[in-house]
Order: C-alpha cells, then structure tokens, then sequence
C-alpha cells in the first residue's frame, strides 16, 4: 500500500520529473478551488547554501597576525592594519579579519547574529571534489554508498508527516545530493517556470496525464482525502503568485546573480507559507587556482555575492527572522602557500558562515593553530579541527529541533562546538 509520505514524494517527483511538458489536467482541476492564505503551521526554516568548488577559508576570514600565512602568501596576503590598501581587512577580533568584500556581514557580527567556524571540515581528507561534495551531502564521510542525504534524514526527522511537497526544495536544475532518499524533496529551478508550467497549453499537460494519472490510481481514495488537499492548495498558492513581479520587503536588493535569484525565491516560498522547513541552494566558481586576487578579481567578486545575496535575504525576511537560519558549507579548503599562478589549490579545512536569531553570534568559533609546517596537515594545508557534522548537527538540533544524531549523521560519535545558543 502507497504510504501517506511516498505518496507526497512520489508527486512531488512526478510534478518536477516531468520536465517542460505541463501539469496533469486531473491536478488543475484539482486546485481549482479556492484558497486561503496560510495553508500551514508557521515553521521554523533551516535554509543551507553549497559553495561548490572549494573556498579559500583563509581569505575569507584571514588569521591576519599570522606570520607564516604572510610568507606563505606573498601576494596574496591581505592586512588588518589602516592604509595597508585601499580596502584593509575588517577587523573583527584582533586576530581575525574579515574579507573587505564581505562588509554585509560585520553588522550582523557585531549584532551577534552570525557566528563564523574556522578550521571546519571532513575527516575525510580527499581533495575530489565530486567525492568531497558526495560525503558531505550524504554525511557520512567515509561511506560512499550511502543512499540518502543528511537534509532528506533531517525533514523525515521532523516529527511529523509531510502535508506539501514543499517541505523540502532546492533552487537548482536537479536534485542535489543532500535531498536524495525516501522522504518529501524538490527541486524547483525557477518559480516564473513552475507558473508557465501550470498555465501551459492543453495539448501539453494531456502529454504528461498519464504518469500522474497513474500515481492517483495506485493511491486509495481514503489517503487522497487525507494528503491531497493540502498539497494542490500549496501548489495552487505557487501558481497563483506573481513571481515576477515580487517585491522584497524592507526596501531589500538582491544581486542579479545565480545565488541572488535563488535566495530571492526561496524568500518568495518562506512568506507563500507553503510548508517549506529546508531549503537549499548553491554557489559556483570557488575553485580558484589562478588569478584569485586580493580587494579585487575572482575571490572578492565571488564573496561580495555570496554576502550581499544573504544580506538581501535576510534583510527580506524582515518579521520572519527568527524563524529562519541561513549556513553556508563548502567541500574543502585551499592550500596554505599559494601556487605560481597567483590561486591556491586543494586543501582541507575552510570556514563557514551561520546566520539566525539563535546564533551564538560575534565569535570565531573552532581552533587554529600557528600555520607553521609543523602544524598543517601533510604539511602544507589548514588542519580540520571542527568535523563539519559538529556544526550541522548542532544547527539542525537546536533551530529545528532534531535530537536525533543517529539518524542524522550515522556513525558520527563527537561533540557540539557551541555555535548555537
């Protein structure tokens, strides 16, 4: 018998595995009806952003009193210090310095509403990124079968069924890795298209009928009553809004980019209160082996959006805010001496960033030591002192309320850092 959740992600599959070719007729007429604002619960909402290709941690939050870093980088070392350059390091701490291209994050920092983790990692110590992006999204870093991703574990660790298929989405053109598995997940790669979709000439939707037609026909009638209704009404709201013409509240402005946008939309679902409680997107372009710069060029360019694109979230989230956490992640570092092409290449530990209300916020958390050679791991990259699945855990238990780390992050025995209050 189809259960009450594969039902949910079976439909959610069917509805964005379909591709361009339209919604099932059966499913217009089934949201047809009217609808009321606030279809569910208000929920508390982790939303999680993948920088894919590896950031230099150590040029976005520079331990700038460290001599060896200075050597190490003779060109690409950036100071703390008044009139070192025309953009200076924001110091946050006496020890660390912020990326001047970052300066959206110091007023969440000093407000103690972001906490930073240095030396974060996977024990793990491939320097892939397909497999270091695969163990961190599966959470099991020394497993490469594992079947599932840690954020579809997280919504089936919930405590409660799914009544919308929106309960976990991912502003991407496919299912990432971190949603794989038996629970709710979809991906949506843009909302103005899911409109499109659900307004889409006759002749295409009666071309994709039949899958779903087929899904409802397995279904027993009863279940339909129970999960159908608030699925087609979320999926009603979505099609009815206008995504194109949205407006952020509190006068925000997002960057025209890739993150930009998904950050936007995300945004858009949060306040359609659809049922969405995890949400993920990504960011592209951190594998900077050559001509990185420094105030400027591919980094500086890279991490302006990622914290302007935040701080545009954020700033629309406005009364929502307590509601939501915002954690970046990233697969691994970059090397501590930069290479003979002006970039840094594969390394291990790197920082990340979380945003929230309940964020033990204005700290550096994690551990690094002097960045002797005696001190880097294989003697040349920043030592993993903080396992990421310490931070993850730590921010899914406490905003979201999951305490099961078991589940979550199987064969993980360690300890939270403290990063949440």
């Amino acid at each position: 018998m189809t259960s009450r959740r594969g039902f949910i992600k079976g439909g959610g599959l069917a509805l964005f595995g379909i591709g361009m070719g339209g919604i099932p007729g059966f499913l217009v007429e089934a949201v047809a009806g009217t609808q009321s604002p606030g279809l569910f619960k208000r929920k508390k909402i982790m939303v999680c952003i993948f920088q894919r290709g590896a950031m230099d941690g150590l040029m976005a939050v520079t331990p700038f009193t460290d001599e060896y870093l200075k050597a190490a980088r003779p060109t690409l070392f950036m100071s703390a210090a008044k009139g070192s350059s025309e953009k200076p390091l924001i110091d946050l701490d006496g020890k660390f310095g912020l990326h001047p291209s970052m300066s959206a994050f110091e007023p969440m920092f000093r407000d103690k509403r972001m906490a930073i983790v240095h030396g974060i990692g996977s024990p793990n110590n491939t320097r892939s990124h397909f497999d270091a992006q695969d163990y961190m999204e599966s959470g099991t870093p020394f497993k490469k079968g594992t079947d599932s991703g840690w954020l579809n574990r997280a919504v089936g660790l919930l405590g409660h069924e799914a009544a919308t298929p929106f309960q976990g989405v991912s502003l991407t053109t496919s299912l990432p890795r971190s949603f794989y598995g038996d629970n709710a997940a979809v991906a949506i790669n843009n909302l103005q298209d899911f409109n499109l979709q659900m307004k889409g000439n006759p002749a295409s939707v009666n071309m994709a009928a039949k899958s779903f037609e087929d899904l409802y026909d397995q279904t027993s009638s009863n279940l339909l009553k129970e999960t159908g209704k608030e699925s087609f009404d979320a999926i009603k709201m979505l099609q009815k809004a206008d995504t194109k013409n949205y407006k952020p509240s509190n006068n925000a402005m997002y960057p025209n980019t890739a993150l930009g946008n998904s950050l936007k939309q995300i945004a858009q679902l949060i306040k359609m209160n659809v049922g969405l409680e995890v949400a993920f997107t990504e960011s592209g372009g951190w594998d900077t082996h050559f001509n990185q710069g420094k105030e400027t060029g591919i980094f500086a360019r890279n991490v302006n959006d990622l914290s302007e694109s935040m701080m545009a979230f954020w700033t629309d989230m406005g009364t929502l805010q307590d509601d939501v956490t915002v954690m970046t992640m990233t697969e691994f570092g970059r090397t501590v001496k930069q290479n003979g092409t002006g970039g840094t290449d594969h390394g291990r530990a790197s920082c990340n960033f979380i945003l929230g209300a309940g964020v033990n916020g204005g700290h550096v958390h994690g551990t690094i030591n002097p960045l002797s050679v005696e001190n880097l791991e294989d003697g040349r990259d920043l030592a993993v002192t903080t396992d990421f699945r310490s931070v993850f855990s730590e921010v899914a238990d406490k905003h979201l309320g999951i305490h099961n780390d078991k589940v979550l992050f199987p064969e993980w025995t360690g300890k939270t850092i403290g990063v949440m209050t």
